[in-house]
């Protein structure tokens, strides 16, 4: 299918580089940490119908472990042919990629295979590799399918990358985006600093995948300096766990800010509203607890709105936090307007029909 983005249809180019809602897919499974179809398929088209312009599926969201339980092609499969048969319009389709360089070029094959525009190249597998080393791996995955970079957060699996890698990285012709996800603002000027250097700025689409920051990420025009020149860039979009939870809210807000930055004015009331995401995100994620409850955390928000029926994981460890409970309930209360319950709870039904 699209070995390279000029392959893209001209609507999906256009819907990545403007700027879009991308939730990185969640992985719904029943009581025997079985895939469940029906939710999962439900789940899809909550996304869809929130508004949202894309899905990540298979990416850390969906669990890296659906690979070693053999539900990597069946999870992607689902919701392509979910999202072909519901959306009546143009998504844009993103597949993680995960492992050493056979594993990802594998992943890349199944991905173009379903119909899936690019991969999100997770190199949490090469750490100890040399920069020269990981560029080659990216540019033999690039040869079989667009590729969206990914600046994971050291935190959960991700490994430093400076601003020389992400030059040379921005330079491979068949990199569409980068998700920017360190967690770290001197290492998110890094990937800026490597898009301008490289010259990669209109063609190369910068999202936003800190989920600690991600209305400033959204608002803040990026100034960096090739040679005697300034050049600015943005963030246009976001691929984020985040907005695999509240994803209606999510569409408002991006969309809220797109018009805020076309008109010049970034006003007080949409940057205040920052912190309120952030601390909301602190207790889906489980920043208590150095994130380890940040899948479940997000399945936990689903169940309580009613679209999941557990928070189930392939790992039978992996659940809340301790506390991670408390500090959910504490920011569903708080943030109301921020929530998506009323919109699930009127919609469920249709979805899981």
């Amino acid at each position: 299918m699209f070995r390279s983005w000029t392959d893209w249809p001209a609507e999906v180019l256009a819907l990545l580089r403007k700027g879009t809602v991308i939730p990185a897919h969640l992985l719904a499974l029943d009581r025997d940490r079985k895939l469940d179809v029906r939710r999962q398929r439900a789940l899809t088209r909550y996304y869809i119908d929130a508004g949202a312009g894309g899905i990540a599926v298979g990416v850390h969201s969906t669990q890296f472990a659906i690979r070693e339980a053999g539900l990597y092609e069946p999870v992607l499969r689902l919701a392509a042919d979910t999202a072909a048969d519901w959306a009546g319009r143009p998504l844009v389709l993103v597949a993680g990629l995960a492992g050493k360089t056979g594993q990802a070029r594998r992943e890349a094959e199944i991905a173009r295979g379903l119909g899936y525009h690019a991969g999100l190249l997770s190199l949490a597998a090469m750490k100890g590799a040399t920069e020269d080393e990981l560029i080659a791996h990216c540019r033999a995955v690039a040869e079989t399918m667009p590729l969206v970079g990914f600046y994971l957060q050291p935190a959960v699996g991700g490994i430093a990358l400076a601003a020389p890698f992400w030059r040379r990285f921005a330079a491979i012709e068949n990199v569409a985006a980068i998700k920017i996800a360190p967690f770290n603002r001197y290492r998110t000027l890094d990937v800026v600093r490597g898009v301008v250097e490289a010259r990669a700025e209109d063609r190369v689409a910068l999202y936003t995948g800190n989920d600690d920051h991600i209305v400033l990420d959204l608002v803040t025009p990026f100034a960096a300096r090739r040679g005697g020149e300034t050049v600015t860039v943005r963030i246009r979009g976001g691929l984020l766990g985040h907005w695999s939870v509240w994803t209606r809210g999510a569409v408002a807000l991006l969309e809220r800010v797109h018009a805020a930055v076309a008109a010049g004015r970034v006003d007080a009331e949409l940057l205040s509203l920052d912190s309120m995401i952030t601390d909301a995100n602190s207790a889906f994620f489980d920043v208590a607890n150095d994130f380890r409850g940040c899948i479940a955390g997000c399945h936990e928000v689903l169940r309580r709105e009613g679209l999941f029926e557990g928070i189930w994981c392939l790992d039978p460890a992996e659940g809340l936090g301790p506390g991670q409970a408390e500090e959910i309930s504490r920011v569903m209360a708080a943030y109301p307007e921020l929530g998506d319950g009323d919109f699930v709870r009127e919609n469920r039904e249709r979805w899981l029909a």
